[in-house]
């Protein structure tokens, strides 16, 4: 089943930059609402006890692309499916993450901090890992390719997308407490309804691809994305942290930041129009769409259980 995903390889998805900002602009804001239930008490606590922000790290950039390799060796998919599973594991978590994550009633402190640093650390370990581990998969193919990421770029998007929104909403909530209160459920009731948006806008674009070759590749991210949620909270629970750390660290984990490694395939001076990238390409994008699902299937059941209660 898993091994005639060739096919994939030549078909070409459609995702606009326009989209792409749209979605980036509407995160900034999601950013802001978060930050309205935040302050910066809760992200010193984080820096000055960084046990469960080091797990968490070790997590997402050691565990996870070794639970990968380990999957792809399994159930040898095509390479370009292999390496698109080894590249997004190799991605840091997104904003997305975030957002589940003050759903899930998780730290999102933490959630957050883990996200920035992440971010930054990327720019080295995101082309370190697909290296390492697409050439312990392959010795060689046209795809293996090194990734260069703008250290620049990444910079000014956690300072936009993350360190102004935070910023204004926790100033907000302090100068303005009753309006943020005000404010804080319509926001959340609008995010959710834009991360819906974001899913049928996902499948409206490329609705004919996946309706006819989701089915494989709906069973790999599914099996993929769920080892990602499991490896993150059996590793912060075999640790012994606090339960709102567990559900942080396991959504961290799992919900990886699948637009940067898009970017990344779409790179020209990465990977040439030439080259068949296609099911990598599938790979990424069904992260995209599926990670929010599961996101939200996740934080459905955990908002509903208390985190005094084992996670």
């Amino acid at each position: 089943m898993f091994n005639n995903l060739e096919i994939l390889d030549s078909i070409h998805l459609n995702f606009s930059s326009t989209g792409l900002f749209i979605i980036n602009l509407t995160l900034g804001f999601i950013m802001f609402g978060i930050a309205l239930d935040l302050n910066y008490k809760q992200f010193r606590e984080v820096i000055a006890q960084p046990k469960s922000l080091l797990i968490g790290l070790t997590s997402q950039f050691l565990l996870l692309p070794l639970v990968t390799f380990l999957l792809v060796k399994i159930i040898n998919p095509s390479p370009a499916v292999a390496l698109g599973m080894i590249l997004v594991a190799s991605c840091p978590g997104g904003n997305v993450s975030n957002f589940i994550s003050s759903l899930a009633k998780a730290n999102v402190a933490l959630s957050i901090t883990m996200t920035a640093i992440a971010t930054i650390l990327a720019i080295v370990l995101t082309p370190a890992n697909f290296a390492i581990w697409g050439s312990l998969y392959m010795k060689s193919s046209p795809l293996l390719r090194p990734l260069e990421i703008d250290p620049i770029r990444m910079f000014v998007t956690v300072v936009i997308l993350m360190g102004i929104p935070i910023t204004l909403g926790i100033l907000f909530t302090r100068y303005f407490p009753v309006l943020a209160k005000k404010i804080l459920k319509p926001i959340r009731i609008f995010s959710f309804l834009a991360f819906i948006g974001f899913i049928v806008m996902a499948f409206a674009n490329n609705f004919d691809h996946f309706l006819n070759y989701i089915p494989p590749v709906f069973l790999i991210v599914l099996i993929h994305n769920g080892l990602g949620l499991l490896t993150g909270w059996s590793f912060a629970k075999i640790l012994k942290r606090p339960a709102k750390d567990v559900r942080a660290i396991s959504i961290e984990t799992g919900v990886q930041n699948s637009a940067l490694g898009l970017i990344l395939i779409f790179n020209p001076k990465i990977f040439p129009p030439d080259l068949d990238l296609g099911g990598m390409a599938f790979i990424a994008a069904w992260w995209g769409i599926w990670h929010i699902i599961s996101g939200l299937i996740l934080a459905g059941f955990w908002s509903q259980k208390p985190t005094s209660e084992v996670s």
